[in-house]
């Protein structure tokens, strides 16, 4: 079975894992698990049979690759959540979005609906369509034009 079917079972776990050498470990595995569970198998469709014990020590080899992998410093500390940011910063944060919001505030209607529903509280076109019951590109429209309006008036606002 191995002289007739290694070829196969080695491509498939170098096509899903990528690393030549840990499809030759895999390959292996492979094998043995047939060995064990041979027992079991009722004879037919030996191709097939070796094939999903293949796929299968695959994807676990992917599940716990992710468990396996040791962070660097670098990466480990790029991946903390930004909590610590000073007093200051999280007051002008806080100050910068009041302001946004009181720049959508006086925009007239339809366009301060839409606009505060993007820029203060985040919503996707679709989410803002669904909600006010209108068509995405009517919205995508009115938030073109709610744009423009909160530009003239940052201009305005600067000179």
């Amino acid at each position: 079975m191995i002289e007739q079917y290694q070829n196969l079972v080695y491509s498939i776990c170098l096509k899903s894992i990528g690393n030549p050498f840990d499809a030759e470990d895999l390959t292996q595995d492979v094998f043995i698990s047939a060995y064990k569970n041979l027992s079991r198998f009722d004879g037919t469709y030996e191709k097939a049979w070796l094939s999903k014990i293949a796929v299968r020590k695959c994807l676990d080899y992917l599940k716990a690759a992710g468990r396996r992998t040791i962070p660097t410093e670098d990466i480990y500390f790029s991946q903390l959540p930004d909590s610590n940011s000073s007093p200051e910063e999280e007051y002008l944060l806080a100050d910068s979005d009041n302001q946004v919001r009181q720049l959508c505030q006086r925009l007239k209607s339809p366009y301060r609906e839409v606009a505060v529903s993007h820029f203060c509280d985040q919503f996707s076109v679709t989410e803002i369509a669904r909600k006010e019951n209108k068509n995405p590109k009517t919205i995508q429209t009115q938030l073109y034009r709610a744009k423009n309006m909160l530009k003239k008036m940052l201009t305005e606002r600067s000179d």
